[in-house]
């Protein structure tokens, strides 16, 4: 039966990759990916040769249609991203509002997620948390965002760059102040993965003193936690 399947692709590990997304991409039509290179990476790891659709940002709203016609013809499509599920943070959720509002079948499968992992491996509380993806690239949008959700009740989290983590971290603690607690967590499920934990003004200067690069999850935990080491 043709349909939609959302495949979650490891954030780093690639032996993060579950039975289930390893069958269904050997078993779809077509891969839709962000980066072709990317994507041939995970299936030469897999040793697959599959047709790839790119479909990324600035290609999404003209590819939709493309999409809906392939499965429509009998096609099993597969939505993969460069590294997680598809749709957080990354390109998809218009293809599956397509595939809902003409009643495709989407098929989603579990698995990895920098967020969850993140919130989870934090030590802070995950009764309740607001993702907010990446903020804003100019201060004053980003320290908006920050003044407008200083007060949330629950545990917040974001994604944010190498380029911009220091400025990024600067900025919350002008905002939120140096004692509030956070969890900065870098290139998780890789050789370098780490986590820093701890009061703002603590975590700063442990990252300034480091290189900077990998990718960056920031979870911080509402205004009434408090670390004790």
């Amino acid at each position: 039966m043709s349909k939609l399947v959302i495949v979650p692709t490891p954030i780093g590990n690639l032996g993060d990759i579950s039975a289930r997304a390893i069958d269904a991409l050997a078993r779809c039509d077509i891969i839709l990916c962000e980066d072709t290179r990317v994507c041939s990476k995970l299936l030469n790891h897999l040793k697959m040769n599959k047709k790839m659709l790119p479909y990324r940002d600035d290609n999404e709203e003209k590819q939709v249609q493309k999409i809906i016609d392939l499965i429509g013809k009998g096609s099993t499509v597969c939505l993969t991203s460069d590294a997680g599920t598809p749709a957080i943070s990354d390109p998809g959720y218009r293809i599956v509002n397509a595939c809902r509002r003409r009643k495709i079948p989407v098929e989603p499968l579990p698995g990895a997620c920098a967020l969850i992992t993140a919130l989870a491996a934090s030590g802070l509380p995950s009764d309740g948390f607001l993702f907010l993806g990446f903020l804003p690239s100019k201060t004053s949008a980003r320290t908006n965002m920050f003044k407008k959700y200083a007060d949330f009740d629950h545990t917040l989290i974001f994604y944010e760059s190498c380029h911009r983590i220091l400025k990024f971290l600067k900025d919350l603690q002008d905002i939120m102040g140096a004692t509030r607690v956070i969890c900065v967590a870098r290139e998780m499920t890789k050789l370098h993965e780490i986590f820093h934990v701890g009061e703002i003004g603590q975590v700063y200067e442990e990252i300034m003193g480091m290189s900077t690069k990998g990718e960056y999850v920031i979870v911080v935990a509402p205004q009434r936690f408090k670390f004790s080491p």
